[in-house]
């Protein structure tokens, strides 16, 4: 089927580009050429004249989709096509939701290891716990390599009230244990971990701007206030590609004071419209520290232009992606749907998200790197004549994403070639789960997060094992790489032991204690108070 899109899909860019052009095709040789006299759009008498005449079969709606995403390319980035079969796909991490058994998993050794039961869910509800080994679902048996990730999320997942047949291996149990799930409605959670890493100071990361973002993070807030003042906050919105707008004008309305401006979106065919706090929220008052660099996108760098325009706050790390095209999606009579830009997102001075980019191109961060931005603030390029002035005057620039008040390079130093290499093989993140389950009985009666990061390092016994599998896997290292990394490469088995144990909350305190941007967030929360 790919060669015969190669056949006719070229046809349909010309259609595209070329609006107006006789339309024929020369039907026989040596008799001249054939024109199209059916009725409908230019791009309706293409597809009757390919299936009246085109030398094989072909798919109609398959047709239709390639043709409409063909166009919608050529418009911008994000204008897209989304055919009716992936519509439930695509807009389940948004919706903050879907329906399966409820658990997270990781494929080790070509097996299915659950790394925690999602809590309140089905699985959790029938006694499934982190550790366990899924080896048959439904009769079949799902080990091995030929099974993929996407294989498995097939299989578990399914309508609210339906039944799965899973077959277990537990550690110490000594044989195979049968579970029967109902499936139910699982959250997915956009709050990664809300945690205090010093006195009046609280850390809360957020990883997508979904429907249930807003009502995460005041839980997540009034959790950390429960346990004494906070004076500072630090808002991780590094990685986070955004999502849904409201989500991202109810995080800003728990910072800004009632009717400052959060954001405007303006388009051809939509007139100014402003979003501006309407409420008292939960920390007006306190210092706002948010941590961005150029994953952050869309709905995180409104949260970023607001907070930096109506100067509430400090930002830290590198620039934003740059992402201010608003979508609005479009359903069509047969499921699928058209996600077609319809406006541009500015912050409250009036600068414009969105960076340049050129029609029918996607967007790459490889010329940010190799230009140096990601290590000097010196590289990064600005207009003069973009400049805006925010709330307090301050001169911030336009063109393109967000740039903080604070730069902190990419920490190159902390990630070496070794480490490098045992994350990109993944033997790091399989032996931590091993070595997780085998210390599973000695680590659990900590009793939580807090106590198993003080009360757990990997020894050299860990260290050694580890490194004798990178070898055996091909990993070459020389003895001062390994002296040089020793520290890191514990501080990760720290961390990835931490999580399939005790979840995020053992998993970023470990790794923030080497986090450049947020050791400096952290310091500047300090310098205030």
């Amino acid at each position: 089927m790919n060669n015969k899109r190669n056949i006719w899909l070229p046809l349909l860019f010309s259609l595209f580009t070329a609006l107006g052009m006789f339309i024929g095709y020369k039907m026989n040789p040596g008799s001249g050429s054939v024109t199209v006299k059916t009725g409908g759009s230019q791009l309706e008498q293409v597809i009757q004249l390919i299936e009246s005449r085109y030398v094989d079969s072909v798919d109609r709606q398959e047709i239709y989709g390639e043709g409409i995403q063909a166009m919608l390319s050529q418009l911008d980035p994000y204008s897209s096509f989304i055919p009716a079969a992936d519509f439930e796909q695509v807009n389940q991490p948004l919706e903050g939701n879907f329906e399966g058994v409820g658990i997270e998993f990781y494929r080790l050794n070509d097996t299915i290891l659950v790394v925690g039961a999602i809590s309140g869910g089905p699985s959790e509800a029938v006694g499934i716990r982190a550790g366990d080994k899924i080896v048959v679902v439904d009769g079949e048996d799902v080990t091995g390599p030929d099974f993929t990730n996407e294989d498995v999320i097939k299989r578990l997942r399914g309508p609210k009230g339906s039944k799965v047949k899973v077959d277990i291996v537990r550690r110490g149990s000594g044989k195979v244990l049968p579970f029967t799930i109902t499936r139910g409605r699982i959250p997915i959670y956009s709050v990664d971990v809300a945690y205090r890493p010093a006195a009046e100071v609280g850390y809360i990361k957020i990883n997508k701007f979904s429907a249930t973002t807003a009502e995460e993070f005041q839980k997540a807030f009034l959790k950390l206030a429960g346990d004494g003042p906070m004076k500072s906050l630090i808002l991780d919105l590094r990685g986070n590609p955004g999502g849904y707008l409201d989500a991202a004008i109810r995080l800003c309305d728990e910072f800004l004071g009632n009717e400052l401006l959060i954001t405007y979106t303006e388009g051809r065919a939509q007139p100014r419209r402003d979003y501006k706090a309407t409420r008292s929220g939960l920390f007006e008052k306190g210092q706002v520290i948010v941590l961005i660099d150029e994953g952050s996108a869309s709905a995180s760098e409104i949260v970023a232009g607001a907070i930096q325009d109506q100067d509430r706050g400090l930002l830290i790390g590198r620039r934003s992606f740059g992402k201010g095209l608003v979508q609005e999606q479009f359903g069509m009579a047969d499921g699928s749907a058209v996600r077609l830009t319809v406006a541009r997102y500015y912050t409250p001075s009036g600068r414009s998200i969105q960076k340049p980019y050129v029609k029918g191109e996607s967007e790459d961060l490889f010329e940010r790197f190799t230009h140096g931005e990601f290590f000097s603030r010196d590289s990064i390029q600005v207009n003069d004549s973009l400049a805006f002035k925010t709330k307090n005057g301050r001169t911030v620039y336009g063109g393109g994403g967000i740039i903080p008040d604070v730069f902190v390079g990419a920490d190159t130093s902390s990630f070496g070639p070794l480490l490098n290499q045992l994350f990109n093989s993944g033997l790091l993140v399989d032996f931590s789960y091993t070595l997780a389950d085998r210390e599973r009985s000695r680590l659990l009666p900590l009793g939580s997060a807090k106590k198993f990061i003080s009360g757990f390092e990997p020894d050299d016994k860990m260290i050694k094992a580890l490194l004798e599998e990178a070898k055996a896997e091909g990993i070459s290292f020389t003895p001062v790489q390994l002296q040089k990394e020793a520290a890191q490469i514990k501080r990760y088995l720290k961390a990835y032991v931490g999580r399939q144990l005790f979840g995020n909350e053992a998993f970023y305190p470990v790794v923030n204690e080497n986090d450049l941007a947020f050791l400096e967030a952290l310091q500047k929360s300090q310098e205030q108070r």
